[in-house]
C-alpha cells in the first residue's frame, strides 16, 4: 500500500472582518461619491462605497459619542462634536485631529453643517442656540438665540452670496437667519410634526422642506411663503429636490415641472410632481406587502434619513435597522445596501459558487446575505421571529433556516444574479424550532429540532423551478419525540442514512433514516455532564463529534456508542463544532470567544483563534476546506483562512494503525 500524505492545518488568520460601523444618526456621502461617513458611538467611520469596507476612522479621546458631525462641501474637513461639548477638525485621510475648541454650547450639539464655501460651520445646540465658526480664521463668528428647544436642523442657503441660514427646532417651524445682521427675518409656518428635512432649488428662489407630519410644502423663497403643500402619506425623513435640465423620464418625470423625491416610514422612494401633487414614481428598498405599507411604523421599511448629491447621481438613504442603501439614480437599479449593525450572530454559512456570499442570521427575523467581495448585503424577509438556525446544500445554492416562528424555511440563490428567494415553508413544530440540517448527497429532505423536543423530516420537492414564484409548503414525512428537553442541534450523515441530534437533556442520540415515514432510534450516546449543544458527523469516519455545556468536545463511535476521546481546553459552554482535514482534525467555538484548532490523533489543540469578545455561535468551513467563517454575539464576522500547513505522511503497518473500508456505501478511512 502506498503511502499517503496529509496536509494538517497549524493556523488561521483573519482576511476580513464585517464588524459594526453604524448604529443610527447621521449618514452624508462625500462630493466624489466614493465614501460614505456613518456614526457609531464614539467613531465616525468612513465607509468605500466600492469595496463595502471600512477604510478610514476617527474617533475622540475621551472616548465620548459623537452627537454630530459634518463634512465640508470640498470633502477636505471633517468637524465632529461629542457628548463632552467638545469640537474636532479632522484631516480624516489620516485619522489626524487637526484642532479642537470647546464648542460654548452648555449642552451637546444636535446639528452642524457646512456652508458652500467650506468655511463657515453652523452648530445647532439642545440648548436651542445657534452658532457658527470660522473655520479658517478659527473664531465663533455669531451666535443666534431665539429658538425653542434642541435645534435639529441647520442648512446654509446655496448661494452663499445671501449670507442666510435655515433653523428648525421642536416648535416645527423654519426660522430664517440674515446673518449680517444676526437676526432671525422670517417664521416659515406649515408643519405640525418635526420638520426633517430642507431641499432647494438650482436658483435657490424655491425650497421644499418635509415633516413627520406626513407633507412636503414648496416655499417661494423671494415672497417667504408656502405656495403648495404637498400631501405624502406617511412620515418623511428626507426630501430631495431633483436638478430641472436632467433626463429623469425613466423615474416617472415627465415635464419640466419642480419634482422631488421623498423617503420615509414606509420603507418607499417616491418621485412627486410639486405642480400636481401627484406620484409618479415608486421604487420600494425592502419588500413591504400591501397590508403592511398601510404601518407607518413598521420598522423594517422605517427610512430616517434620505441624502443625495448635488448631482443627484446617488441616493442614500439609512434606516431603524441600521441599513444604508445606496441607489443609483435615475436607473431604478438594485441599490446596494450596507448592514451597519447585525446585532448578535446566531448562525453563518458560505453561500454560493466558490463560496463568494455568507447567509447570516442575527437576532432578528431578516436572514441576510453577504457579498464577501463588496459586503453589500441582501435581506431576507419571510420569518416572523428570531431565525436561529442555518444549513446548506451541498451545492452551495439551497439553504435552509428555522426560526422562533415555529416553521422551517428553504431558500434558493440565482446562480447568474446572486439574489435570493424563499421556495418553500414548513410549519407544524409547536414550539421553536432551534436546529436544521439539509440532506448531504443530493437536495432531497431536511430535518428540524424544536423546542417540543421533537426532530422532523421535510421532504423537498425534485425541483423548485417547477414552483415558479410560489412557495412550496411543506409536510413532515415523519416525526419523532426525540428527548426529553430541547432539541439544540441535528445533523445527517454524509450518506444521508443517518440522523444525529443532541439535546439539552445532556444525551445525543443516533437515528436511521431509511425507514418509510419513521425514524428509528439506534443508539444513545451518555457522558456530558449538561446540555449538549452541536454534534456533527465525521466525513470520513464512523464517528460522532459532541459539544456541551460543560465545557468538552466528545468523539462516539457509532458502532457501540462509546465515547472514543474527549477535548477540553475551552473555559465554557462549547457551541459548535466542525471537521476539517478530511476528518483528521476539529475545529470548535465556544462562550469564551475562543476558536480552537484540534488534531484528532494526538488530542492536541494545535491553535487557539482569539478574535471575538463574546459567544460564537457560528462556524462553518468552505467547501474547499481552505477558509472558515465565525460569527459571534458581539456582532463581529470574520472570515479566516489557512495560514499555515504541515505534512505529515502516515505509513501502513500490521496493527491498524491504518486501514480503509467500506460502510454505508461510504469511503470511511480510519487511524
Amino acid at each position: 500500500m502506498a503511502n499517503t500524505n496529509f496536509q494538517f492545518k497549524t493556523n488561521y488568520d483573519v482576511s476580513s472582518k464585517i464588524k459594526p460601523f453604524y448604529k443610527g444618526g447621521k449618514v452624508q456621502i462625500s462630493k466624489d461619491e466614493n465614501y460614505i461617513f456613518c456614526t457609531c458611538g464614539s467613531h465616525v467611520n468612513v465607509l468605500e462605497i466600492s469595496t463595502g469596507k471600512v477604510v478610514h476612522s476617527v474617533e475622540h479621546d475621551d472616548q465620548e459619542d459623537i452627537t454630530s458631525f459634518a463634512l465640508s462641501c470640498d470633502d477636505e474637513l471633517l468637524v465632529t462634536a461629542s457628548r463632552a461639548l467638545l469640537l474636532k477638525q479632522w484631516d480624516w485621510k489620516q485619522a489626524k485631529c487637526t484642532r479642537s475648541w470647546r464648542a460654548i454650547h452648555t449642552v451637546p450639539v444636535a446639528s452642524m453643517t457646512f456652508d458652500s464655501t467650506s468655511t463657515l460651520l453652523a452648530t445647532g445646540g439642545c440648548d436651542g442656540t445657534v452658532k457658527l465658526w470660522d473655520v479658517v480664521k478659527q473664531y465663533c463668528t455669531h451666535n443666534l438665540k431665539g429658538s425653542s428647544g434642541v435645534v435639529h436642523l441647520v442648512e446654509f442657503h446655496p448661494d452663499i452670496s445671501r449670507l442666510q441660514l435655515f433653523t428648525s427646532s421642536l416648535d416645527c417651524s423654519i426660522r430664517l437667519w440674515d446673518l449680517r445682521s444676526s437676526q432671525c427675518v422670517c417664521v416659515l409656518q406649515s408643519h405640525y410634526s418635526a420638520v426633517t428635512s430642507l431641499s432647494f432649488s438650482a436658483n435657490g428662489d424655491t425650497m421644499i422642506s418635509s415633516g413627520r407630519d406626513k407633507i412636503c410644502t414648496v416655499w417661494d423663497l423671494k415672497t417667504q411663503k408656502a405656495k403648495r403643500t404637498v400631501p405624502v402619506y406617511e412620515a418623511v425623513e428626507g426630501v430631495v429636490m431633483l436638478p430641472q435640465k436632467q433626463d429623469f423620464s425613466q423615474i416617472g418625470v415627465k415635464s419640466k415641472d419642480l419634482h422631488f423625491i421623498t423617503a420615509g416610514s414606509k420603507g418607499v422612494l417616491r418621485v412627486w410632481e410639486a405642480s400636481t401633487a401627484r406620484c409618479v414614481y415608486t421604487q420600494t428598498l425592502s419588500p413591504v406587502s400591501e397590508d403592511e405599507e398601510e404601518k407607518d411604523d413598521d420598522p423594517r421599511s422605517l427610512v430616517t434619513q434620505h441624502t443625495a448629491l448635488p448631482a443627484a447621481r446617488y441616493s442614500g438613504h439609512s434606516n431603524y435597522f441600521m441599513h444604508i442603501v445606496s441607489c443609483l439614480l435615475p436607473l431604478p437599479t438594485l441599490p446596494m445596501q450596507f448592514v451597519g449593525y447585525n446585532d448578535e450572530v446566531l448562525d453563518v454559512k458560505f453561500l454560493g459558487k466558490d463560496d463568494s456570499h455568507i447567509v447570516v442570521a442575527t437576532n432578528s427575523c431578516q436572514l441576510k446575505v453577504f457579498e464577501l467581495l463588496t459586503n453589500s448585503c441582501q435581506i431576507l424577509y419571510g420569518h416572523t421571529d428570531t431565525v436561529l438556525s442555518l444549513d446548506v446544500f451541498k451545492k452551495g445554492f439551497l439553504f435552509a433556516s428555522c426560526a422562533k416562528d415555529r416553521s422551517v424555511r428553504v431558500w434558493k440563490m440565482d446562480s447568474d444574479s446572486g439574489q435570493v428567494h424563499c421556495v418553500a415553508h414548513g410549519s407544524s413544530h409547536t414550539n421553536a424550532v432551534g436546529s436544521i440540517t439539509c440532506s448531504r448527497m443530493t437536495a432531497s429532505f431536511i430535518v428540524s429540532g424544536s423546542q417540543d423536543c421533537t426532530v422532523k423530516v421535510w421532504d423537498l420537492p425534485a425541483d423548485f423551478s417547477t414552483t415558479g414564484e410560489d412557495i412550496h409548503q411543506l409536510t413532515a414525512r415523519a416525526t419523532e419525540k426525540a428527548h426529553d428537553k430541547d432539541v439544540n442541534s441535528v445533523a445527517v450523515s454524509p450518506n444521508d442514512k443517518l440522523l444525529a441530534s443532541g439535546s439539552q437533556d445532556r444525551t445525543a442520540k443516533l437515528w436511521s433514516l431509511t425507514g418509510k415515514g419513521t425514524v428509528g432510534l439506534l443508539g444513545v450516546f451518555r457522558g456530558h455532564r449538561r446540555g449538549i449543544w452541536a454534534v456533527c458527523f465525521s466525513p470520513v469516519d464512523q464517528v460522532l463529534a459532541t459539544t456541551s455545556a460543560d465545557g468538552t468536545t466528545k468523539l462516539w463511535g457509532l458502532q457501540d456508542f462509546s465515547c472514543l476521546k474527549t477535548f477540553e481546553g475551552h473555559d465554557a459552554s462549547v457551541l459548535k463544532v466542525i471537521f476539517v482535514s478530511r476528518g483528521t482534525q476539529l475545529l470548535t467555538s465556544g462562550s469564551d470567544g475562543l476558536v480552537k484548532l484540534w488534531t484528532i490523533k494526538t488530542n492536541e489543540c494545535v491553535k487557539t483563534l482569539d478574535a471575538h469578545q463574546d459567544k460564537v455561535w457560528g462556524l462553518h468551513a468552505s467547501r474547499k476546506d481552505d477558509k472558515m467563517v465565525t460569527g459571534s454575539a458581539d456582532s463581529d464576522i470574520s472570515v479566516w483562512v489557512v495560514s499555515n500547513l504541515t505534512l505529515i505522511e502516515v505509513f501502513p503497518v500490521q496493527k491498524n494503525i491504518f486501514s480503509i473500508t467500506v460502510v454505508f456505501s461510504v469511503l470511511y478511512l480510519f487511524t
